[in-house]
């Protein structure tokens, strides 16, 4: 009895168990493929500019200074004014002069100037300072009347981090981006002796190209290159994937329609967009996973949908 029931089972678990290998082939064909969109490699660089904050100030300034006692008689300038070299700021009148009255020339025409006195600028620059205002004010010698800001002397001053001494050094080139958004090229010069102790930074001095005529304590941007540029594989920046140490990175490749394989590489210069990719060298009609890559293990199933 018992032999005719094992006869009768063999051919009901033989059933169980192709119905339990059908099950898993089924499995294996309903698996998910993950939608992706892939791009390709471009050629081109990615700009590195080191980005630090300045401030204009004017290394010079020259006193202009009343040369002998006398009255000032016309003000031919005013605070904030450009100036030319050799201009005249001021009329003044000695007292001599003022005694004689205005007559001179009529009883001698070789006095004609005699107690006339004209200051004139001793640089191009901009008043930055403006003491003596008034007409018919008398001024004792040495007294202050204004004084000119230098134009060739304007800089910048720019606080850089000690990591950066060495790309922010004398003779390197940089851009200077003023407020109103104008561009100026400039020249990196002597940096000063002392250091910021609470933030380690160090000032250096942006001298640009050519002379300007700016505000003091103007804040600008500079822009400092790090390297050369030139032309490298070029993806966007969400391509590129890490490891929580930000160590390995990597890129998800597409070897076939549907499947793609993890591909180590090496990082260049980036940007909010853009990354540089150093090495491998990929093909241009290789297809790199733009979207849907995050989280894929090595050797996954995918879809490709077109883009938007």
């Amino acid at each position: 009895m018992k032999i005719i029931q094992l006869f009768l089972l063999c051919p009901l678990l033989g059933l169980m168990a192709c119905h339990q290998n059908e099950s898993v082939n089924e499995e294996q064909t309903v698996r998910p493929k993950i939608p992706v969109e892939v791009v390709s490699v471009e050629s081109g660089s990615v700009s590195n500019n080191l980005e630090l904050t300045a401030t204009s100030i004017y290394l010079r300034r020259n006193i202009v200074t009343v040369p002998i006692a006398a009255f000032i008689t016309k003000v031919n300038t005013h605070l904030g004014e450009r100036v030319a070299k050799g201009q005249v700021l001021y009329e003044l009148q000695t007292k001599e002069r003022r005694a004689l009255g205005n007559d001179l020339s009529g009883v001698d025409p070789s006095l004609k100037n005699f107690g006339m006195i004209s200051v004139k600028a001793s640089a191009s620059g901009i008043i930055s300072t403006f003491d003596k205002q008034q007409p018919g004010e008398y001024v004792l010698e040495g007294t202050p009347l204004c004084t000119i800001a230098e134009s060739s002397a304007l800089a910048f001053q720019v606080n850089v981090p000690y990591e950066f001494s060495d790309i922010v050094k004398p003779g390197k080139k940089c851009m200077l981006t003023l407020p109103d958004r104008t561009h100026q090229p400039a020249t990196i010069t002597t940096p000063l002796t002392s250091m910021n102790a609470a933030s380690q930074t160090q000032t250096l001095l942006a001298k640009p190209d050519e002379n300007l005529f700016l505000p003091e304590n103007l804040i600008a941007k500079v822009e400092v290159s790090r390297g050369i540029e030139g032309n490298k594989q070029i993806l966007p920046k969400q391509c590129v994937l890490s490891d929580e140490m930000m160590k390995e990175f990597w890129v998800m490749k597409l070897i076939n329609d549907s499947t793609a394989v993890k591909v180590q590489v090496e990082p260049g210069n980036k940007n909010t967009k853009t990354i540089e990719i150093l090495s491998p060298v990929f093909k241009p009609a290789d297809r790199i996973i733009s979207t849907g890559n995050y989280g894929l293990p090595d050797t996954a199933l995918v879809s490709v949908t077109p883009k938007n």
